[in-house]
């Protein structure tokens, strides 16, 4: 009368795994083959223990951190997916970076065209020129960013109707700001070559 309900419903479940327990056939196969002593053996000594004083805990924490970044850098080198930073995960991105690969862009350029243009600044009958230079680049950087973006975000549409789409265009610009060799992750496609 006075007995809780939560310590029926404990016994019953407690009754219901001895029963099934029981009924498990014992010539019946595990599903997986016995480890070697060896492999068991290594197993065990894997297993990581417990720091004993925060310099150790500090220490595991900096070479974690490292092997994590190492392959991250490995990762961005050979464009594997799996290791590759959270900005740069998933098809949609991977679309993007492809789309970006694949063709020309006056921005990649931006760089040595700077310094070209710093260079013209310096003499004083070259400024006119370097100032419509600097104007022109500026105006078609913009152009290539607008076609750009336009271009992937219809594609985007086709291919992933079902996907977040949000921050792709701007990873794309971005990536068109680098210049090709320096791009990470590397580029899987070369000029011309239809993305994925």
């Amino acid at each position: 009368m006075f007995r809780s309900r939560s310590n029926e419903t404990k016994q019953a479940a407690a009754e219901t795994e001895q029963d099934e327990a029981q009924v498990r056939d014992p010539q019946a196969p595990k599903g997986r083959p016995t480890p070697k002593r060896s492999e068991a053996q290594a197993l065990r000594r894997a297993t990581v223990k417990p720091p004993t004083n925060r310099k150790e805990a500090a220490k595991r924490a900096r070479e974690a951190r490292r092997a994590a970044l190492a392959k991250q850098r490995e990762a961005l080198i050979s464009g594997e997916e799996r290791h590759l930073p959270v900005r740069d995960r998933g098809p949609v991105r991977r679309y993007a970076r492809d789309f970006v690969d694949s063709k020309w862009h006056v921005s990649e350029y931006f760089l040595p065209i700077a310094v070209v243009i710093l260079v013209m600044s310096m003499f004083p009958a070259q400024q006119a020129a370097s100032l419509l230079l600097w104007m022109g680049v500026i105006i078609m950087m913009v152009t290539d960013w607008v076609v750009t973006g336009v271009r992937l975000k219809k594609q985007l549409r086709e291919r992933f109707p079902d996907e977040s789409h949000k921050g792709a265009r701007a990873y794309a610009i971005m990536r068109t700001l680098q210049m090709r060799r320096m791009r990470l992750p590397k580029p899987q496609l070369k000029r011309g070559q239809q993305p994925r």
